[in-house]
């Protein structure tokens, strides 16, 4: 067979790059996966200035031989925007590595560290439904995590406190940023609320964040028994055990962050209906507040969604639960009862939305 000349050669070698660099896609998360390993952020970090190539594989515990490694892993993150290089000083043309407010991120003491998330990501309990995606869109399982594992994602945390452990502290780790970001850039959404009940609120790092800035502002952090039990609540701060797809406390307001996109659209509604009959009328204040992706919400934004759609074929293989679009989730308010919703905030990829009764 011919091949095309002239458009048509430039439009195959362009789609052969596309497939080329999907197929190799990984390196890039296996690049950064090295750099959290070796420590990387956390060496540059305390040495306080730029690092040169030598003195950054001076600092690793490597075989010195291998400096052409990390030349060629600290180039590949550079241009993924994880480092920069800068001048060492401004009378000399030495470069260094330095970081990035991403690779700030990665440090492992840090307020906001993301070094645990990266890590549980290659976990092989992470890993490993990934190879069962096409026996799942095979069978009648719910999730890739269900044919891999016999039982789906929450049963079996429930039952290896390991993995329970590890979960609820990844969902420390993102709530420590959000909820410091609620308090400072969001606070009009908690004006005039008595109470609030923070459905699947983990550890109740979120509700007591919100509760520690609003002293009159009654918490409840409701979530499993295994979750919460024997944690213990402050004067305006309390945990309660149950099943949001049973009841749920009563409140002015519930949140639900990042609870939706874990359910598939029939548990989705039947969860907003529970909240739907323990809130007072809108004209009273009640209200629903939902932390979750808005997918495609800002249409500029390229990076951005190829985030939300990796996130929702995650939802997909681990959970049976699915990244919404506005009119996704416009179906679903409108099919639990509610009578409007607001997009009040954008919060990097999620967005923070009221639904009114």
């Amino acid at each position: 067979m011919a091949l095309p000349i002239g458009e048509q050669s430039a439009e195959l070698l362009k789609a052969q790059d596309l497939i080329w660099n999907h197929l190799y896609r990984f390196i890039s998360s296996m690049s950064l996966r090295y750099a959290t390993e070796l420590g990387i952020p956390d060496i540059i970090h305390r040495h306080g200035k730029p690092m040169t190539l030598q003195q950054l594989v001076d600092a690793l515990p490597i075989n010195k031989g291998k400096a052409h490694g990390v030349y060629r892993l600290m180039r590949i993150l550079i241009h993924s925007g994880f480092f920069i290089e800068e001048q060492i000083c401004k009378d000399d043309a030495i470069m260094g590595y330095w970081l990035t407010p991403a690779s700030r991120l990665l440090i492992k003491d840090e307020a906001f560290s993301m070094y645990e998330i990266v890590q549980a990501c290659y976990d092989p309990i992470a890993l490993k439904p990934w190879d069962h995606v096409k026996e799942w869109f095979e069978n009648d399982d719910s999730s890739a995590f269900e044919t891999t594992f016999g039982m789906s994602y929450f049963d079996y945390a429930s039952r290896d406190s390991k993995e329970n452990e590890t979960f609820n502290e990844l969902m420390v780790k993102d709530t420590q940023m959000l909820s410091s970001v609620l308090i400072r850039d969001c606070k009009k959404v908690f004006n005039r609320m008595k109470s609030m009940v923070d459905v699947g609120g983990g550890v109740g790092i979120l509700a007591k964040a919100i509760a520690d800035a609003f002293p009159d502002l009654q918490c409840t952090v409701f979530d499993l028994p295994h979750v919460v039990a024997g944690l213990q609540g402050t004067e305006n701060l309390t945990y309660v055990q149950g099943n949001m797809f049973e009841s749920i406390p009563k409140a002015d307001a519930v949140m639900l962050k990042w609870i939706l996109h874990d359910w598939n659209d029939e548990d989705c509604v039947r969860i907003l209906k529970k909240c739907k009959e323990v809130i007072p009328s809108k004209e009273s204040g009640g209200k629903v507040i939902i932390i979750d992706m808005v997918v495609g919400h800002k249409k500029d934004d390229h990076r951005g969604i190829e985030t939300q759609l990796f996130y929702d074929l995650s939802m997909m293989v681990f959970l049976n639960g699915k990244e919404r679009t506005e009119k996704e989730f416009e179906k679903l308010f409108f099919d639990a009862g509610y009578s409007g919703y607001k997009i009040v905030y954008e919060l990097g990829l999620r967005s923070l939305i009221e639904v009114y009764p």
